[in-house]
């Protein structure tokens, strides 16, 4: 192009007419489209730099199949004059520019953007041009192809994409699903769906499998959008007044659960079975438990002292903390810590909480709360301390706050909201959680609480909340029979198939188990559900390592990420706990089990500096059981290890299990304990203590409780007539004909 010097000396027709149109001289037109204006100029954005001006840009048009460029201004200039183009930047033919993304004929991706960039630089010469828009333009088509692949692990309905397209997963392994019709359905979509599914093919077809799949996942596109345009559709005071509608009823539902409880009915209460603390026989354990009652003392004293009636202590800055957990709800420490007040034989500082809480615990708060956190700590710690004490103050306040948890449940298919203001009754779910679903750990773990509610209340409404739950789990099919992490409380539909037996699925699993036992093994529908579950966990999710390390990974949408948490360490003794009720050839296996867990859970604190476990760890890259992201090497006074050894002491009595309590009980004392009371740690692995500030009162609740009665006699508590709840809070198994509620109060 440098030897162009005028249009008459090797100027290509195509460009000559370029140069004509850019002077007014003819219009052009663009392939297939309207023909341009003469002389109109293509100004367009520049494309770098982030500036919004508009300056004049050469356009590359497709005519004819050959490559045209259009000038975009008419003034003089080397273009518009046919003068040599070397000094002008961004008039080279695109197919110089992007030969990876041009077509032949000119057009297409690389003309498109060609021309864009190309009017936004000055001053560089073409070869520049040509390495660095390319550079640019191949980082913006690389993020463009990783959003796109990102999605189809990440965005909701999306695993059914990844596993039903990609992978052809089996129909036969999953049952059909029945469509329902969802918010704003029409009765016949759902129709329209069993006949789809009975005529594309019989089940073991993989073709019908894949357009069942893809039906399933267009008709949830197509309601979605429905929805919306019904929604768009309204005037406002449409709107205004279904919002107003929704609002009265919420109102109308708390008033008719307050008038249910305007007066509690007798309960005979009867002396708890197990609660006398003796000392142990031998000396030996009998000191390390009176240690263990000591750094509850230190503790208790100085959340007293610096923290007194808020819900945590910061042990380092001495003062209080408040997680948005609670909302405006008071004394989380106090009520979490009664019973293992209670149990330590602290009578003073039982007497000193019961106080406080008779005076100063307020539910009628304006504030927003998590349902699961405020039912296992605030619920639960209430619960235990009535089954304890027989302290009425205690059976009112949990009752009172059972009231306040009950609209969490008003949504269309019974799955409650994770998160509640407790004044207006107004719910709705974490904005990261699979497009506003609810958390199986969260709306799983309501059941035993719920069950004591109406067991003490003598109202089955907390009960009814609670089966429904089960109810419509039940109904859903479960993929490889799998629970996935997240429901749709409005379509009660899954969300994304992640399946983890750590955080966000833990407690729902231990709950069926602790369901059937809590009922003094009558309620044969938990059982059932807990030992198909825990089979396909074992199928799907348990592996072992090269090192000879059992784990328990986590699964996304049919693929394993070999990551174990700390809060899966809790499995291991809920695999043993279940062993008595399994069939008889998988009991020892079950115990086993939970042995092997108990071991690889043991490894994770014993390859740390501190001796304490990382909040996850990993089985790749070379690596067992050590925590290689820097975001989980913290620990945060985590309980789940310890209770696992709890349970397998109290099972087996293998001595190891109180070896190894004892290391941890060594390590919170060495690496832990401050003036201010015990922190967590920012990093496990490295010598220097990296406090995070927070004694989280599930400290007190569950690892000291715990570690007591590791080092207690079997009599304490007998599991034979205890439940713990996820917060290890006991309950009472219940035996209704040894506890009746007289109905004459109601």
């Amino acid at each position: 192009m440098e030897n162009l010097t005028n249009c008459d000396e090797g100027l290509q027709p195509a460009v000559c007419r370029a140069c004509l149109f850019a002077k007014g001289a003819a219009p052009a037109r663009i392939a297939g489209g309207e023909p341009l204006q003469a002389g109109r100029p293509a100004a367009q954005t520049r494309a770098l730099g982030g500036l919004d001006a508009q300056e004049p840009a050469p356009q590359p048009l497709t005519a004819g199949g050959s490559e045209v460029w259009l000038l975009s201004g008419s003034a003089p200039g080397p273009w518009t004059d046919c003068q040599p183009a070397a000094t002008t930047s961004g008039a080279m033919p695109v197919g110089g520019l992007l030969p990876l993304f041009s077509s032949p004929g000119g057009g297409g991706l690389g003309s498109g953007l060609g021309g864009g960039l190309g009017g936004g630089r000055k001053g560089s010469g073409p070869a520049a041009f040509r390495l660095t828009e390319k550079f640019v333009l191949l980082l913006v088509f690389s993020a463009f192809i990783t959003l796109c692949f990102g999605a189809i692990f990440f965005l909701p309905d999306s695993s059914k994409l990844l596993s039903g397209v990609l992978f052809h997963s089996n129909p036969a392994l999953q049952p059909p699903a029945e469509h329902k019709p969802g918010l704003g359905a029409r009765a016949e979509d759902a129709a329209e769906g069993r006949v789809r599914h009975r005529e594309e093919g019989a089940p073991g077809d993989p073709g019908a499998g894949l357009e069942d799949n893809l039906a399933r996942i267009r008709e949830n596109h197509e309601r979605a959008l429905r929805e919306a345009k019904e929604t768009l559709q309204k005037l406002p005071e449409e709107i205004q007044r279904d919002i107003l509608l929704e609002k009265e009823k919420v109102a109308q539902d708390q008033l008719r659960d307050k008038d249910l409880f305007r007066g509690l009915p007798k309960v005979d209460f009867l002396p708890p079975i197990g609660v006398e603390n003796r000392e142990p026989a031998d000396a030996t354990i009998r000191e390390k438990r009176a240690k263990i009652k000591e750094m509850m003392t230190h503790a208790w004293n100085n959340y007293k002292r610096y923290a007194w009636g808020l819900n945590e202590l910061k042990p380092i800055s001495k003062e209080g903390h408040s997680s948005s957990l609670f909302g405006n709800i008071k004394g989380a420490t106090i009520v979490d810590a009664l019973d293992t007040l209670f149990i330590m034989g602290m009578k003073t500082e039982f007497q000193e909480a019961k106080s406080w809480i008779k005076k100063y615990l307020d539910f009628n708060v304006n504030a927003e709360v998590s349902v699961f956190e405020v039912n296992i700590r605030f619920v639960g710690g209430l619960l235990s301390a009535y089954y304890l004490s027989g302290e009425e103050i205690f059976r009112k306040k949990a009752v009172e706050l059972g009231v306040k948890l009950l609209p969490a449940f008003h949504t269309p298919s019974g799955i409650p909201w994770a998160l509640l203001n407790m004044k207006s009754g107004i719910g709705r779910n974490w904005p990261w959680a699979s497009g506003g679903s609810s958390i199986l750990a969260e709306f799983g773990t309501l059941h035993l609480e719920f069950m004591h509610l109406s067991h003490l209340s003598g109202d089955p409404v907390f009960a009814e909340k609670v089966m429904k739950i089960r109810t419509v789990l039940n109904k859903l099919d479960k993929p490889e029979g799998l629970y996935p992490n997240y429901l749709n409380p409005s379509s009660g539909q899954w969300g994304q198939h992640h399946v983890s037996v750590g955080g966000l699925g833990d407690s729902f699993y231990e709950y069926l188990l602790k369901a059937w036992l809590m009922s003094d093994k009558t309620d044969l529908e938990a059982k059932k559900m807990y030992f198909d579950a825990v089979q396909a966990i074992e199928t799907h999710l348990i592996r072992k390592s090269s090192g000879g390390l059992t784990y328990i990974a986590e699964w996304k949408g049919g693929l394993l990420e070999h990551k174990m948490g700390h809060l899966t360490c809790f499995a291991g003794g809920m695999f043993a706990l279940g062993a008595d009720g399994a069939p008889e050839a998988r009991a020892q296996h079950y115990l086993e089990l939970g042995a092997e867990i108990a071991r690889t859970c043991h490894e994770s604190y014993n390859r740390t500096y501190v001796k304490l476990g990382p909040e996850a760890f990993r089985f790749d890259g070379g690596v067992e059981a050590i925590a290689t992201r820097q975001n989980e090497k913290y620990y945060i006074l985590r309980p789940e290890v310890i209770e696992t050894y709890m349970y397998m002491w109290r099972l087996t009595h293998d001595p190891k299990y109180r070896t190894w309590a004892w290391e941890a009980v060594e390590a919170l004392e060495s690496h832990c304990r401050v003036n201010g009371g015990y922190s967590g740690l920012r990093d496990v692995y490295i010598a220097r203590e990296s406090y995070d500030d927070v004694q989280q009162s599930f400290f007190l609740a569950e690892t000291l409780k715990y570690l007591y009665l590791i080092f207690s006699d079997d009599d304490l508590l007998p599991l034979e007539h205890w439940i713990f709840n996820t917060e290890a809070h006991p309950f009472p198994i219940l035996r209704e004909q040894k506890k009746e509620i007289d109905g004459k109060g109601k």
